[in-house]
């Protein structure tokens, strides 16, 4: 870890750190994941799904962004690459062979749940630690995925 004056001890810095950087590998993992639904979705309701998809994405990268930023605060390293992500992520592999609309939609309505179910163990891990700020962060990030997995579960409930 790099020196920084924040005065939490380096077990606390170090747990939070690793908490961020697994939910930056999923998050960034659900960016392009949504990124790809959003240029390949076909069917009768293209146009809504390819712009409600589109409005996701910066949603999740400013999410990302402070999630990175807050390990580095932290002095860790942030791990976003493309190959740091991809051998990190614990989200199903996006299917790159679904199109369909409302298939398209239920394969990231599962990512986003499965993401959202992962922020909120990790709230308490970091408030456990005493990182209050990790855990407003991914407070934050929760409530993002809740309204984007109402939005996207709005359009099969009555088809489930």
């Amino acid at each position: 870890m790099h020196k920084t004056s924040i005065d939490l001890p380096s077990n606390a810095r170090q747990t939070v750190i690793t908490i961020l950087n697994a939910r930056l590998a999923d998050t960034l993992d659900l960016a392009l994941a949504t990124k790809h639904a959003h240029w390949n979705v076909k069917g009768p309701h293209f146009i809504a799904l390819h712009e409600m998809f589109d409005k996701f994405v910066p949603i999740l990268h400013d999410a990302a962004d402070e999630m990175a930023e807050r390990v580095t605060a932290l002095g860790g390293t942030a791990e976003g690459t493309v190959q740091q992500v991809a051998g990190a992520t614990k989200l199903a592999a996006y299917p790159t062979d679904v199109f369909d609309g409302m298939a398209t939609v239920r394969a990231l309505a599962d990512r986003y749940a499965a993401l959202g179910k992962s922020v909120r163990a990790n709230i308490d891990e970091a408030a456990e630690a005493g990182e209050a700020d990790a855990a407003d962060i991914l407070t934050g990030l929760s409530r993002e995925l809740d309204k984007a997995l109402w939005f996207l579960e709005a359009h099969v409930q009555a088809s489930r």
